[in-house]
């Protein structure tokens, strides 16, 4: 009987020296997956950091100024004056349109629990 028990205690630990060499490298896997994405989403910043510099290099106001001027017969585009500019409260929206009620239901709390 001590026999059976001791290849039994053997066998679990065998078995569990498995499972944990098995989970080690699935950890190992995961943990360089991580490492691939984290350096992906690092590159992925770079490059909008850099196109965030280039749409602002493109977009300075005198650059874009010239442009109009140089390409004003062809466009009609007109310099950009301050007086051009608003505020949000002096924009006319449209108002949305009216949908005819065709089926209207009656509705009423008569009978309702007081």
């Amino acid at each position: 009987m001590r026999s059976l028990m001791y290849v039994l205690t053997f066998l679990t630990v065998i078995g569990a020296a498995f499972w944990a060499y098995h989970e080690n490298y699935k950890t190992q896997a995961a943990l360089g997956e991580a490492q691939a994405v984290r350096a992906e989403i690092r590159d992925a910043r770079a490059r909008l950091a850099v196109l965030k510099a280039e749409w602002a290099y493109l977009n300075r106001p005198d650059r874009l100024r010239d442009l109009a001027e140089v390409n004003f017969d062809r466009l009609r585009l007109m310099p950009l004056q301050p007086d051009q500019f608003g505020r949000v409260d002096q924009v006319a929206y449209p108002k949305p349109p009216e949908v005819p009620i065709t089926d209207p239901i009656e509705v009423s709390s008569a009978g309702a629990n007081e």
